[in-house]
């Protein structure tokens, strides 16, 4: 793909190049998660031990950025990869116990449901 078809060349997704092959590799094909109920609010921590972990490419990144509290959408853009892709890796993550799921409150506050749509808007 050239540079022309993407507005902003600064902010081309990472996965342009083969947009089937790559996050079908990530996830070893599946597109479900093992851990259900995982939803683009949903806060995540990396556990004390998950950066000793042997972990690799994005599982790694992941296990960094939750060294503090971040929800699905902040992981999606982060690395720059679809939410599906994410919400897999993470379940993934979950299952290994490297990853935990902080409380989720009853309600969202406004500052977190905006900074989720900015974060959706972003991918």
């Amino acid at each position: 793909m050239t540079d022309d078809k993407w507005p902003h060349a600064g902010h081309r997704p990472r996965y342009d190049e083969d947009p089937v092959v790559r996050p079908f590799m990530l996830t070893g094909g599946r597109t479900r998660p093992v851990h259900d109920g995982l939803r683009i609010e949903t806060q995540l921590v990396a556990a004390p031990a998950a950066l000793s972990a042997p972990l690799r490419f994005e599982s790694r990144r992941i296990v960094e950025l939750c060294q503090r509290s971040k929800s699905l959408a902040d992981l999606s853009a982060a690395l720059m990869a679809p939410l599906g892709v994410v919400r897999v890796i993470v379940g993934d993550l979950l299952t290994e116990g490297y990853l935990r799921i902080e409380e989720q409150p009853d309600q969202l506050s406004t500052s977190l449901i905006e900074r989720i749509r900015d974060r959706v808007r972003a991918l």
